[in-house]
C-alpha cells in the first residue's frame, strides 16, 4: 500500500511572536504536519525553519536534524521526480511544501502532484492560505469567472502586449485578470498597467496578505496615483476587471 502525499499549506510571510500560527494554518494540520518524516519543499532550510515553528505547537515525529527533506524547485528535472515518490511507493507518508502559501498553485510541486496520480499514490491537499484566492475575495472584483497568469514578461513591449489581450478578454468575458510579480518590479508593473489600460477598467493590488502589514485597494486605473500603496519589495497580486 503506498503512502499518502500530504500538500501542507505555508504562511505567506514571516510571523512575528505576538501573530500566532494558528491564525492562518489550523491547528490540525500543523499536528499532522509535525507527525511527519518526509517532507518534498522547494528549500529545506526554510523547510526546517517552518518545521521549527510547527513544533511550538505540536510535537515533530523526530528531531528536525533527522527529518528528511528533499528538495523540489525550478532547478529539478522532470527525470528526478520519481525519486521523490519512491518512499511513498514503499509506503511511507510525505509532505509536499511549498515556500509560501499552498503546494501546486504557482508552484513547481503541481508537477510532482501530476505524478503522484499517474503512479497510483493518494494526494490529500490541507487547508491553509492561497494568496491569490484571498487577493480576489478582497478585491470586489468578478470571482465568479476568474483567470490566474502568474508572471507577466519583464520585456516592455510582450508585458504591454499581454496586459491589453488580458484586458480586452476580460471587457468581453467580464473575466477578472490575476498575476503575481516579483515584489521588486511591483512599481514598474502598476506603471506598465497604467501605460497600457483604459482608465474606467478596475485595478486592485493586495499586498502583505495574512500578515499585519496587509492591504487590499481597488479603484479605477485612472485612480491610481503613485504612493498611493507601498508597493516596493513587498508581495502583492494584481487583479484586474475592464468594465
Amino acid at each position: 500500500m503506498t503512502g499518502t502525499l500530504y500538500l501542507i499549506p505555508n504562511t505567506l510571510g514571516k510571523r512575528d511572536a505576538f501573530d500566532p500560527l494558528a491564525a492562518v494554518i489550523p491547528l490540525p494540520v500543523q499536528q499532522l504536519a509535525a507527525g511527519l518524516d518526509y517532507f518534498v519543499a522547494e528549500n529545506a532550510k526554510t523547510a526546517r525553519a517552518y518545521l521549527k515553528k510547527l513544533g511550538e505547537n505540536a510535537p515533530l515525529a523526530r528531531p528536525i536534524q533527522q527529518i528528511e527533506i528533499r528538495e523540489l524547485n525550478i532547478n529539478t528535472r522532470k527525470e528526478e521526480l520519481a525519486a521523490l515518490l519512491d518512499p511513498l511507493l514503499a509506503g511511507r507518508d510525505a509532505g509536499l511544501l511549498s515556500e509560501a502559501g499552498v503546494p501546486a498553485v504557482a508552484d513547481p510541486g503541481a508537477d510532482l502532484v501530476r505524478l503522484a496520480h499517474a503512479r497510483g499514490v493518494r494526494v490529500r491537499p490541507l487547508v491553509g492560505p492561497s494568496s491569490i484566492l484571498l487577493a480576489v475575495m478582497g478585491s470586489g472584483l468578478n470571482g465568479q469567472s476568474f483567470a490566474f497568469h502568474g508572471y507577466l514578461p519583464v520585456d516592455a513591449a510582450e508585458r504591454t502586449r499581454r496586459l491589453r489581450e488580458a484586458e480586452q478578454y476580460s471587457r468581453r468575458h467580464r473575466q477578472t485578470q490575476v498575476w503575481i510579480e516579483t515584489p521588486y518590479r511591483n512599481e514598474a508593473l502598476l506603471a506598465a498597467i497604467k501605460a497600457s489600460c483604459a482608465g474606467d477598467t478596475l485595478l486592485s493590488i493586495a499586498v502583505d496578505l495574512t500578515l499585519p502589514e496587509e492591504a487590499i485597494v481597488t479603484q479605477t486605473v485612472a485612480a491610481w496615483q503613485p504612493g498611493r500603496l507601498a508597493l516596493h519589495k513587498r508581495p502583492a497580486i494584481f487583479s484586474l476587471l475592464a468594465g
